[in-house]
């Protein structure tokens, strides 16, 4: 699942962290556990463990379970029990929920001193909150064994592995991660496409695209047949390299790491770069718009809608889905397909990527929860395909059928107020907004994938390389490497405009060199130790 603005900001903010509240904060051992670190135990009157059942359908408690529910970021809905996917957790569960949002000014709060929210869920697994989970939070591994051993049946060993800490036990659970089985069965579809209008691609012959010669000679032809259109366009560089960087590094192939398993400077790499040189020419010769620099995604996506660029370089095409319709629903004749487009000139197959391990939101149970029972019957029932199903589709009958493909498809009257009034749909139903423990392999089961990217998905069919052993590698928050590596970041943003719109060859040196120094100068070897050591780390946790 490709992160949204919003993901990202308050990924950003989790990152924030003041160190020295934190670690004062998460000394406290919670009020919940009776000021000890023991579990309580398990009233025989409620039930009786049995590894093959949730607890949830065992629970003999009558009333309502209060539990709170901070979560680290303003824009989340608060609302519960109002839409058809709450309501049913609520039924099911047994439960209500008070949501509380904020910043990490809020979130501080609680590691100051008093008494913590029973589920607190956060974005960064690099931050010091997540770092010192073992301090504040419950294992997830001691409260399956107390009181919920069928969670071992729906949590993915996978991810318990991954965000295990240093004594080997499980304190956060994400959403949106995916271990090796996922992409195995095929599970994920790819976010990635080379897309060229196919009005466009049949009149100028269907060439292949593939090496830098055949790619501006197609443009060529573009530009001259059709000099209305923009040739080649990307996503939006206003404040970062679009689909340009790593996706277009994926799209080629470029390794993750060296032979000996460290970490691959990708890109410094001689075949993607040779494709830049190559987009350089392209914009020299007019095949690439100013615009593709200055455009925000607002602007860049009334292109899409109005079908103004010939080919596109999409990163997430998802999130692209709603202009690429518009197009297409107008210009059924003219609607953007994938084609294989540039491949690598040194022989690389394309390693497109999709989210890993890491997730996004990583929940916990704090030691201050006061019903620890249900709270962990709640994440087992989240993590589940039972509750994962209810929060992507609702409930069947009320909300979708499932039709004689066994694909999950909404009801007509639920679809209509999706495409004609999403806020109400959102408020009344709220499929697939309910994502604390939300998973990809959901999208599996439903026939409601936009018309307008199956054909970009099923281009992109086998083409899926997972990339574990490089994920949550950067330095972490608060140290000096991790404020290097953001100057670096943004220098590198800047550097690959430079590089596209440079006059020629001697000045594209010129720029490539300056970043390279830029680097040096900014912590870079220091930068380089961190990855070598955190992807050691990951590879020990994937062969557990």
């Amino acid at each position: 699942m490709r992160k949204t603005s919003k993901r990202c900001l308050a990924a950003t903010l989790t990152g924030a962290m003041a160190m020295s509240v934190l670690l004062t904060g998460c000394g406290k051992s919670g009020s919940g556990s009776g000021g000890k670190d023991t579990l309580p135990e398990l009233p025989a009157e409620r039930y009786t463990l049995d590894a093959s059942k949730p607890a949830w359908q065992l629970d003999q408690k009558t009333e309502t379970t209060e539990l709170t529910w901070y979560v680290n970021a303003d824009w989340w809905n608060t609302d519960w029990g109002t839409d058809t996917v709450t309501k049913q957790v609520k039924k099911d569960l047994n439960i209500n929920v008070t949501f509380i949002t904020g910043d990490d000014t809020k979130l501080n709060t609680f590691f100051a001193g008093g008494e913590k929210p029973d589920i607190i869920t956060i974005f960064d697994a690099n931050s010091s909150v997540a770092q010192s989970a073992a301090n504040w939070a419950w294992a997830l591994n001691d409260l399956a064994d107390a009181y919920d051993p069928y969670f071992y049946t729906v949590a993915s060993k996978d991810t318990l592995n991954w965000f295990s800490l240093e004594d080997g036990k499980t304190y956060g659970y994400p959403d949106y991660s995916n271990g090796q089985e996922v992409y195995d069965n095929n599970l994920l579809k790819a976010t990635t496409a080379f897309a060229v209008r196919k009005d466009v691609y049949t009149a100028i012959g269907e060439p292949k695209m593939g090496t830098p010669e055949e790619f501006l000679d197609a443009l060529r032809k573009i530009k001259e047949q059709f000099p209305d259109l923009i040739p080649f366009g990307s996503n939006s560089m206003t404040d970062s390299t679009g689909s340009l960087g790593a996706d277009l590094q994926n799209f080629l192939g470029v390794p993750i790491e060296n032979a000996d398993g460290t970490w691959y400077d990708r890109n410094m790499d001689e075949d993607y770069l040779a494709w830049i040189r190559t987009l350089n020419t392209a914009y020299k010769e007019g095949l690439i718009s100013d615009d593709n620099f200055s455009d925000d995604g607002t602007a860049h996506e009334d292109k899409v809608k109005t079908g103004k660029y010939a080919c596109l370089f999409i990163g997430g095409t998802p999130q692209r889905s709603g202009p690429l319709q518009v197009w297409r629903s107008s210009n059924p004749d003219a609607e953007y397909i994938a084609i294989d487009g540039p491949q690598s000139t040194v022989g690389n197959a394309p390693t497109l990527n999709q989210a890993g391990l890491s997730g996004w939101m990583i929940n916990y149970i704090s030691k201050d929860c006061k019903e620890p029972i249900k709270a962990m019957e709640t994440f087992t029932y989240l993590i589940s395909d039972y509750g994962g199903l209810i929060c992507k589709y609702g409930v069947e009958g009320e909300t979708y059928t499932i039709n004689g493909d066994g694909k999950y498809e909404l009801l007509p009257e639920v679809k209509e107020m999706q495409q004609n009034d999403n806020e109400q749909f959102k408020r009344v139903y709220r499929l697939s907004e309910f994502i604390v423990f939300g998973n990809d392999k959901y999208d599996s089961y439903g026939a409601d994938v936009s018309e307008s990217i199956v054909q970009m998905q099923e281009w992109g069919m086998g083409k899926l390389k997972p990339q574990f052993v490089i994920e949550n590698i950067n330095p972490d928050q608060g140290t000096a490497e991790a404020r290097s590596k953001s100057a670096i970041d943004t220098n590198w943003n800047t550097t690959l405009t430079s590089l596209i719109r440079c006059g020629g060859d001697a000045e594209f040196d010129q720029i490539l060199a300056d970043h390279v120094t830029f680097r040096q100068q900014n912590n870079w070897d220091n930068i380089v130790k961190v990855y070598n050591e955190k992807m050691a780390k990951n590879r020990e946790k994937l062969e557990q």
